[in-house]
């Protein structure tokens, strides 16, 4: 069994790797400074674990401190870096603080690692947003959703870097820092660059995590706001199908040394955020829901999609749960715990 760290741990996509790592038998910690939304739910729920007693180690501490960073790491195989800030409204808002978690932060995380002794795979969970605005893609407007007009696979990983705002500068620093450290000193990192995850035990906002929001929104009978059109697509991917390419990086390290993945739910897999997702949720609700619309903000992409076969290629995963049964997951489980969103 391996030992693993998962930094931001009490999030959303940690505290799930954490459950199924656990229920595997792999000996777990956490470092996480549970200043999200849910993340002290998802502590609890986590150590109700069978197996927590034993495997599971809980470090409340923030990865800007890097001597932190560093004993976490001691005597870890593997390190999974998800603890960032982001969104990008919070970003523009308060860069510096964007900067030290999501540039520092992680950086912190691959001086840990190279100071180990013993090269622990680091997996970074980067974002479809180092791609920027993507303004020299083609784009068409269609009379529900926007789609690529020569891009049938979605976005590739030879696309353009393009830092557009904050949160996509410090990120996608973090992006290039962890890829880098595996050609100059060696190291076993991955770069996944995620799309749009959503899944059980996630807190969405308005910033971040918009189809979980909406679904909460919706089961509160709170009002949404849409900004833009609602025309906007993104690829999503459920949780338990993300966790299936985390798996693949943790049982070969040597195999993706170095590589850069897009891991989203691809062209097949994508909803219209609010032209597609409307119809969804009226039904699961049996209501019609309230709706205020809003302008465009910075960065929104009009479309983003995966190009996810180099990961299906290379790592031999595809995802499986398409959106509507997804977003049925996702509302049955808000429904039954809204107590956890008061």
């Amino acid at each position: 069994m391996t030992n693993v760290l998962i930094t931001g741990g009490a999030g959303f996509i940690g505290c799930n790797y954490a459950a199924r790592l656990l229920t595997a038998g792999h000996t777990v910690t956490l470092l996480d400074d549970l200043s999200r939304k849910g993340a002290a739910a998802n502590l609890r729920w986590l150590q109700a674990h069978e197996r927590a007693a034993a495997r599971l180690r809980f470090i409340a501490s923030d990865v800007r401190d890097a001597a932190a960073v560093q004993a976490a790491a001691a005597g870890q195989a593997a390190i999974f870096h998800l603890a960032a800030q982001v969104a990008v409204t919070t970003s523009v808002r308060e860069p510096r603080a964007d900067f030290e978690v999501n540039a520092l932060g992680s950086f912190n995380v691959l001086e840990a690692a190279r100071h180990h002794g013993l090269k622990p795979l680091v997996l970074y969970a980067s974002t479809n947003k180092v791609y920027g605005g993507m303004e020299t893609v083609e784009v068409l407007e269609g009379e529900l959703r926007y789609a690529y007009a020569a891009l049938p696979e979605g976005l590739p990983e030879t696309q353009a870097l393009d830092f557009h705002s904050p949160y996509g500068c410090s990120k996608g620093a973090g992006d290039q820092y962890t890829r880098d450290y595996a050609r100059i000193y060696d190291l076993p990192t991955v770069v996944f660059r995620q799309s749009c995850i959503y899944g059980l035990r996630q807190f969405g906002v308005e910033d971040q995590g918009w189809l979980a929001h909406f679904v909460i929104a919706a089961s509160k009978r709170q009002p949404i706001n849409i900004y833009g059109n609602g025309k906007q697509v993104r690829d999503m991917l459920w949780i338990d199908d993300l966790l299936d390419a985390y798996d693949c990086a943790l049982a070969d390290p040597a195999r993706v040394k170095g590589r850069v993945f897009n891991i989203g739910g691809g062209p097949r897999f994508t909803l219209s955020i609010w032209k597609d997702v409307e119809p969804l949720l009226t039904r699961l609700a049996g209501r019609a829901l309230q709706v205020q619309y809003g302008g465009w903000r910075p960065g929104d992409q009009p479309i983003y999609v995966s190009d996810i076969r180099k990961a299906a290629h290379e790592l031999r995963w595809s995802p499986k749960v398409a959106p509507q049964e997804g977003v049925e997951r996702l509302w049955k489980w808000v429904n039954a715990n809204l107590a956890l969103f008061e």
